[in-house]
């Protein structure tokens, strides 16, 4: 269990380290051919903090393990909303713009909603499934909301900072290694997980929910950190609602493109938990200091969900 262990932290620096050298090579690319940084910062960063879970999720569903594929939607959201913000928002309380809190943090919540109806398949399907209709409907909704996110900063000055320019050869090493860094990453990282639960004796559901989960979402965890201590609110809260709203839209539809994914009826628990912390974050934007996630308010979502993950992973050991 110690090599398939190390064997995990070893996917997980390749998935990490290759998402960022793709956004390296890529950003360079962009720039070579004079595209914004706001442009980039929208489509080629974006890709790169979800490329740890498309890939993860990929495998997976290719392998028709539906329950890490599930797991690691529902439970890297989680971790965003309850751990990451948490932890953000101890270093420095969080303080959003309007926009954020009247729309972005709606849209996870209904996507939160629409993602239960179509798992659970009340009025169309006797079996619990994300199937390839609904992989359209959600990759529908993901085409829509970019064009709500373009739409927005359609009326900002967009920039193109200065760069110190990459010759192709690197820029395309830079990619190329990148994508063998995600693909091997992701590969060791859903095999050894696996022979890890089974050694455990746990579910796959479980492993998707914690392990697989808090690793692929490292570098929202880094970003948003940083962001905190910069005192850059906009970043750090922008970065994990964005991240929901991608892995389920983008992550989700692709992984059910690919493998229509069985859905575990254990899971509501788990989107329940992921609709009331969204609910709560909506809360917090309106209560005491207005459309600010206070200390204690953090410290709530950070212990909470430390104990609920404490609970599901005793109840099966």
């Amino acid at each position: 269990m110690i090599i398939s262990l190390l064997l995990i932290v070893v996917g997980f620096a390749g998935l990490i380290f290759g998402a960022n050298w793709i956004v390296d090579g890529s950003s360079a690319l962009a720039k070579k051919n004079n595209i914004s940084d706001l442009v980039i910062g929208l489509t080629v960063v974006a890709f790169g903090t979800s490329a740890p879970e498309l890939v993860v999720n990929s495998v997976a569903s290719a392998n028709g393990l539906s329950d890490i594929v599930m797991g690691n939607i529902i439970g890297s959201n989680n971790f965003n909303l309850f751990i990451i913000l948490g932890i953000a928002g101890l270093v420095y309380p969080i303080t959003v713009q309007s926009s954020t809190a009247w729309r972005e943090i709606p849209i996870s919540l209904i996507i939160t909603v629409v993602l239960f109806f179509l798992a659970n398949d009340f009025f169309l399907n006797p079996d619990s499934e994300i199937s390839r209709v609904d992989g359209i409907l959600l990759f529908t909704g993901f085409i829509f909301f970019l064009y709500y996110v373009f739409k927005q900063i359609k009326t900002e000055k967009t920039e193109i900072s200065p760069y110190q320019e990459k010759s192709n050869f690197k820029i395309w090493g830079l990619i190329l290694i990148g994508l063998a860094g995600l693909i091997i990453g992701g590969k060791l990282v859903v095999d050894n997980s696996i022979d890890i639960a089974t050694e455990l004796g746990v579910s796959q559901k479980i492993i998707g929910l914690t392990i697989i989960a808090a690793g692929t979402s490292l570098p929202e965890l880094l970003t948003s950190i940083v962001a905190a201590i910069k005192k850059n609110s906009d970043l750090a809260i922008g970065n994990v609602i964005g991240s929901n709203i991608f892995n389920i839209l983008l992550i989700l539809s692709i992984s059910s493109l690919i493998n229509p994914v069985s859905f575990n009826d254990n899971f509501n628990q788990d989107l329940a938990i992921l609709f009331g912390g969204t609910v709560f974050l909506i809360v917090a934007m309106f209560t005491g200091k207005r459309k600010k996630l206070d200390r204690w308010e953090a410290f709530l979502l950070l212990a909470f969900y430390l104990i609920y993950t404490i609970y599901i992973v005793s109840k099966e050991l």
